[in-house]
């Protein structure tokens, strides 16, 4: 059974290719095609429609919910084609309330929808090892389960449709908060004159031990910021969250200093580094 892939970022890329070593048959779909001829994909659709008329299972993983709906709707969109028997698993962290208007249009035209937002990234994804958080139909969800488990070792269902998406902008306040304090923990702890990797050591097996500091640590010690997770990713993600808590009229206080480094680091010409290169501000 062929599968289809739309969007070659970081993330995708890493899934994608996990899938491929997991035996699936992937045929992908990129706006450019050098693109991802370079990252190794030669299977390739001529467009959404193509793809989705070859395969009756695509994945989609993109940066945002402007993208997904491009993507559903543009001349030769997924919903230009005949989506009977049709499913779209969608693996982007999108917008709470514009993943409501994909359940509702993928349905409307005879398609199947997944909103399955995916907890983790480059590394992770290609072990295997990444979490998802599923909603949609349930008998939908069992289908594409035996694929998910193919790149994610913990998979979730929350039926609600939206409830998956605003699962995982709750976890990237978590991501982003931790990934922040260890950030300034390992500035001021260098201003004392502790050597770098010693203290990420002893943070290690101390306040700072998580799962952030853990991926995170050889970036910090070599300042390599190559992206696994970009800062203009969760600062979208950061910003999405704070429209979530607006419509349920509730304040943020953490989540806005966290969001508003991120900003910062954007601005500072640091957007499409990882995420854990929020340590240079506190340089």
């Amino acid at each position: 059974m062929k599968v289809g892939f739309i969007g070659l970022g970081n993330l995708g890329s890493a899934i994608a290719k996990r899938l491929e070593m997991m035996g699936e048959e992937l045929i992908v779909w990129n706006r450019t095609v050098q693109k991802a001829k370079e990252k190794g994909f030669e299977n390739l659709a001529k467009s959404p429609k193509e793809l989705i008329q070859t395969c009756d299972t695509v994945f989609i993983c993109l940066f945002d919910s402007n993208g997904v709906r491009d993507v559903l709707t543009m001349e030769d969109g997924l919903l230009s084609a005949n989506l009977q028997g049709k499913t779209i698993v969608d693996l982007t962290t999108n917008h709470f309330k514009d993943v409501l208007d994909f359940h509702e249009m993928v349905t409307e035209t005879g398609g199947k929808y997944l909103e399955s937002p995916v907890f983790g990234s480059v590394v992770p994804a290609s072990k295997g090892e990444v979490t998802v958080v599923a909603s949609g139909v349930e008998e939908v969800f069992l289908t594409c389960k035996p694929l998910l488990e193919k790149f994610a070792s913990n998979i979730f269902h929350l039926p609600e449709p939206s409830n998956a998406s605003k699962m995982k902008l709750i976890n990237n306040l978590c991501l982003g908060s931790f990934m922040v304090t260890i950030a300034e923990c390992t500035a001021l702890g260098e201003a004392c004159l502790i050597d770098k990797k010693d203290l990420l050591e002893i943070l290690g097996v101390g306040g700072g031990k998580s799962l952030v500091l853990a991926a995170k640590t050889a970036k910090l010690i070599e300042e390599d910021f190559s992206p696994h997770f970009s800062n203009a990713a969760i600062n979208k993600d950061l910003h999405c969250l704070q429209d979530l808590a607006y419509s349920l009229q509730r304040p943020l206080y953490s989540a806005s200093v966290t969001k508003e480094l991120f900003s910062k680091a954007k601005m500072e010409g640091l957007g499409e580094e990882d995420f854990s290169s929020v340590y240079k501000l506190f340089k």
